[in-house]
């Protein structure tokens, strides 16, 4: 995927993409593993993570919200799984993309007038999380606050990522906020989730979801206002 980002052609996606590559991946690591080692979400939050570490190898961009907040909840009745957008790096040329699905994360979340009308729940909140995204010449794509209000009980879990270390900048840029997630309960009490849990949800209970900013590209350029710099020569002459 990353190197097939990194020629400027339409080419089809089939084993020739690969024979110019050499992946050397050393056995019993991370991508690599080796029974009877745990695996799970190898093509959710690991390969978030991976085209990040090579874009920013290479230098081509600022990562993006590096997680795709995989949230699932439901009942005997009612299922319902989504992953929620996110901000996207920056680079050279373009500041980053704010509230899309970056990279890996290649679906689109229910409208919100098909989800209440299928499910019994109320999207109070979908909103883009304004300054989110790192600053630099080129700011990284800010990222969403996404809140559901449960109308019956419910059990949920969330895999996520980017809680505590930020998605970095690259050249200098400021790296995006990160994300959270936490639930409201209906008798006023917050409880903070971290990046994998799982909850039960009761009636009029709120589950919140922040997704991570993407990274900023470059440095700010120092700029003095016309203003301030007459009042400085007119502090200094006189």
């Amino acid at each position: 995927y990353v190197f097939r980002c990194l020629i400027n052609d339409q080419i089809p996606l089939n084993n020739g993409c690969l024979k110019p590559l050499n992946i050397i991946i050393p056995k019993g690591t991370m991508i690599s593993p080796e029974y009877p080692a745990a695996v799970v979400a190898g093509n959710v939050e690991t390969s978030q993570y991976l085209v990040d570490a090579l874009f920013g190898a290479l230098g081509v961009m600022a990562a993006s919200q590096g997680t795709m907040n995989n949230t699932i909840w439901g009942n005997d009745k009612y299922q319902y799984y989504e992953t929620v957008c996110g901000g996207a790096g920056a680079t050279e040329k373009h500041a980053g993309a704010t509230a899309v699905h970056t990279h890996m994360t290649n679906s689109r979340l229910t409208d919100a007038e098909v989800l209440e009308w299928r499910f019994p729940v109320l999207l109070e909140e979908f909103s883009i999380r304004k300054g989110s995204g790192g600053k630099g010449k080129h700011r990284g794509g800010d990222g969403v606050t996404r809140r559901v209000k449960f109308l019956e009980d419910m059990q949920m879990s969330i895999l996520s990522g980017h809680h505590r270390v930020p998605p970095y900048g690259m050249k200098n840029g400021f790296p995006g906020d990160v994300g959270g997630c936490y639930i409201e309960r209906n008798y006023g009490t917050i409880e903070k989730l971290y990046t994998q849990a799982s909850a039960e949800l009761f009636v009029g209970d709120k589950l919140t979801i922040k997704t991570p900013g993407g990274g900023g590209y470059g440095a700010i350029k120092k700029t003095i206002h016309n203003s301030l710099l007459l009042a400085f020569i007119l502090n200094v002459l006189t």
